[in-house]
């Protein structure tokens, strides 16, 4: 399937990257292609892929691409890899709405902002990594990224825990962690963070050396709602419970026929606070 292209045009690596493709896959219409191997080319362009309208999945990784416009109809697409690129920004990734699985580590993404607005449409999205790119050096990056996608389960090769999901309420949704809480704890909650910092988060706090476990009227405010739970629990009492076990009792059967053996009886004990 030949393309007449011009000799000066600087996407001819990728037209002939393609076309290779094409040849070895044994393809002749366009509409057959559903994956392009395109990894390791050394790319620094991609060409319009719209002409391969079912296309599903899309190797780009290892290359030296710095955008992604080319990726404008490809409405299938549901696993592309850009990672090992040169990719400063993502801009057009929102028009691929089955996206499964997208692969954008160690690239060049410094603005988060914009990462996240370009793929919050993606209500397919499950699995996303984006570790090795500037922005992830600021704090609380992968809460971040959960707290904007919540549909994501797998972020950069680790699964999204339902305890992450609970911090990043607590980090980021600051009106509803201030509900939660407050129900929680029959207590008013530290309101001063401002939610619109979310890398500029206050220091923890801890419970002070002085913190009296039996004053039930003791204040202290916990980020962590774990925390404030292990300590409420520990103001309660301890009760100890001992009962005989049955089991190392003999009937009277047993007794008679001297099956088991002279055994002592033993107590169980248990502790709840």
């Amino acid at each position: 399937m030949g393309i007449g292209i011009a000799s000066s045009s600087p996407k001819i690596p990728t037209l002939q990257a393609v076309e290779d493709q094409l040849k070895i896959c044994g393809h002749k219409r366009d509409a057959n292609v559903f994956e392009l191997f395109l990894s390791q080319k050394e790319l620094t362009d991609v060409i319009d892929l719209s002409r391969f309208k079912n296309l599903k999945y899309l190797w780009l990784h290892h290359n030296k691409l710095h955008g992604i416009t080319f990726l404008t109809r490809n409405y299938c697409l549901t696993e592309l890899y850009l990672n090992n690129n040169a990719i400063f920004e993502i801009e057009g990734l929102h028009s691929l709405p089955s996206l499964h699985i997208l692969l954008l580590h160690h690239n060049e993404l410094t603005n988060i902002d914009a990462t996240v607005k370009e793929l919050k449409g993606m209500l397919n999205l499950k699995t996303l990594s984006l570790y090795q790119n500037p922005f992830c050096q600021y704090n609380q990056y992968r809460l971040y990224i959960i707290y904007h996608l919540p549909g994501v389960e797998l972020l950069d090769r680790n699964q999204v825990t339902e305890k992450e999901r609970r911090s990043m309420i607590t980090i980021f949704n600051h009106k509803k962690a201030h509900i939660v809480q407050s129900i929680s704890f029959g207590r008013k909650v530290d309101a001063s963070w401002d939610p619109r910092s979310p890398f500029k988060q206050k220091r923890p706090q801890r419970a002070p050396s002085e913190f009296a476990f039996a004053n039930h009227s003791d204040k202290t405010v916990f980020d962590d709602p774990e925390d404030a739970v292990f300590a409420r629990s520990m103001k309660r009492s301890v009760m100890t419970i001992t009962h005989l076990n049955w089991d190392t009792v003999p009937t009277r059967e047993e007794k008679y026929l001297d099956e088991r053996g002279v055994q002592p009886v033993q107590m169980l004990t248990i502790t709840l606070r």
